[in-house]
């Protein structure tokens, strides 16, 4: 059973920076590939960034590309989003959702979701 709860979320001002953690109480972390989505109001959820069961492989959506950092810690069972330089169009409900298969960018593909945690960027 996997169970993500994410936290880290708040408000920041333009160009500040926060870092989302996604922690798993489950047994099994090491053999689940990570997302990063995201829906801002009015809008569909979108792709943020995604990461391998190993940490090696990584994919990040061209918006956020050069400003935000996917990380795994399997001892901690946690994975973690760095965002820096945000901008207002960043603010949303970030979602952490786990995939037994491998990293990928399809919503549909993942098979357990975290409650999201709201991010808010002021300018």
């Amino acid at each position: 059973q996997v169970q993500l709860v994410e936290s880290g979320g708040g408000l920041v001002q333009t160009g500040g920076s926060l870092r989302l953690s996604c922690a798993d109480s489950g047994r099994t972390f090491s053999t689940y590939a990570f997302g990063w989505f995201r829906q801002a109001p009015g809008k569909g959820r979108e792709f943020v960034a995604a990461i391998g069961r190993n940490g090696v492989f990584r994919d990040y959506a061209d918006y956020v590309k050069g400003r935000f950092t996917i990380s795994r810690d399997n001892a901690k069972k946690t994975v973690y989003l760095q965002m820096k330089t945000l901008k207002p169009g960043d603010t949303a409900v970030y979602y952490c959702a786990a995939n037994q298969g491998v990293a990928t960018r399809i919503e549909h593909e993942y098979d357990y979701w975290g409650q999201g945690t709201q991010v808010t960027v002021s300018s």
